[in-house]
């Protein structure tokens, strides 16, 4: 994934399915400069992650 679709998955009014080492995430942040995202299991909105852009699979 490139930091331009997630910013636009970001900003969808419809939930994307974003895949992060296997689990399904929420996209709470996108830097485009740097292409660092911050990201959360669906299950567990507490735990933030940053990762990077490239790291991310949309199904």
């Amino acid at each position: 994934m490139d930091a331009q679709r997630a910013q636009e998955i970001l900003e969808a009014n419809e939930m994307k399915n974003v895949m992060y080492n296997g689990e399904q995430v929420y996209i709470e942040h996108v830097d485009q400069g740097t292409g660092n995202v911050t990201v959360h299991p669906l299950d567990n909105p507490g735990e933030k992650m940053m990762v990077t852009v490239d790291q991310l699979q949309e199904h």
